[in-house]
């Protein structure tokens, strides 16, 4: 029975090293590099619990005399004092090492990212192309370095794709910088790794790595302006002075850009999945899916009035 149990611990702790939020199943160089010095911490902790329990065994059962002054002063200046220095300046070493990978300047794509309560907002500058805006999606080309520049409107976030690499604060005033290059193509996820409110387990966006074809086509879809047609409730309810749904009079740049929402593939930072039922439902009700959000809740509108709303969204693709 013990070992079964002992089993199904390993079994369910191994599964906790893969996944799309896994920073054990790295997919870009960065966090490749983060695991590697993670196995290599583990192994000297492993290491040094070893000597440390070994020690102990030896004093309690074979060492039955009591050892002198100067041996015991000589034990506790090399084992307390003199080891440990050495095995972690070799670790430190080891650790800063990685630093340029985080910094690297020939960034490929350069995307801005603003974390906000509770929602983030993402620009993508191509060289030699528009700026194009979106939100709680991050898309990148698989084998292209990209500099995230990083930001935060209203309080500390932190900015983390456990599966591409390390986490850098997001502060209000300072714009810090992470460069970051995915080795595999897939969906993975990321996080906000700093408590920004109520909500803060509920802010977190899907990181789309694509083929740098499939990524040009993409960007250039998302450049493109959206049809007009069917936002008259969506105006009418004030929807457009808080986001902007470009080529339309929505022109709000308090929450969210929609311009190509339905083409994304979740609803408020990855909370809901992106289809008619959850659009519907994270307009009447997202006040109590995201406590603290800026958006009221539209629960108190006619039916026909909140679905012309839903539907209009799902038309933006």
């Amino acid at each position: 029975m013990a070992r079964r149990a002992a089993a199904g611990a390993l079994a369910l702790t191994l599964a906790a090293c893969s996944g799309p939020q896994s920073a054990l199943d790295p997919a870009g160089d960065a966090a490749e590099a983060i695991a590697g010095l993670f196995w290599v911490l583990l192994a000297g902790a492993a290491v040094i619990w070893a000597l440390v329990i070994g020690a102990a065994v030896f004093a309690l059962r074979f060492k039955t005399r009591p050892i002198s002054e100067r041996a015991g002063l000589r034990l506790v200046l090399w084992g307390g004092a003199v080891v440990p220095t050495l095995i972690l300046s070799v670790l430190l070493v080891y650790g800063l090492r990685l630093m340029p990978l985080l910094r690297d300047p020939a960034a490929e794509l350069r995307v801005e990212v603003v974390g906000e309560q509770f929602w983030w907002r993402v620009t993508y500058r191509p060289e030699g192309g528009p700026a194009v805006v979106s939100a709680n999606e991050v898309r990148v080309p698989v084998g292209a370095r990209v500099e995230f520049s990083l930001d935060a409107a209203d309080v500390i976030h932190s900015f983390w794709i456990p599966a591409l690499g390390g986490k850098v604060d997001m502060i209000p005033g300072r714009s810090n910088r992470l460069a970051l290059r995915a080795t595999r193509t897939g969906t993975f996820r990321g996080v906000c790794a700093e408590f920004c409110g109520p909500a803060h387990t509920r802010m977190a966006f899907p990181v789309v790595v694509m083929e740098p074809e499939a990524f040009r086509a993409w960007l250039a879809e998302q450049a493109r302006e959206a049809s007009p047609a069917g936002n008259e409730t969506f105006l009418a309810n004030g929807c457009g002075g808080c986001h902007a749904v470009r080529g339309t009079p929505a022109t709000g740049t308090i929450g969210p850009d929609l311009t190509h929402l339905a083409s994304r593939l979740s609803l408020g930072a990855d909370l809901l999945p992106n289809d008619a039922a959850s659009r519907a439902r994270f307009v009447a009700e997202v006040d109590t899916l995201k406590p603290g959000a800026r958006m009221p809740g539209f629960g108190m509108l006619p039916p026909a009035e909140a679905a012309a709303i839903a539907d209009y969204l799902g038309s933006l693709e």
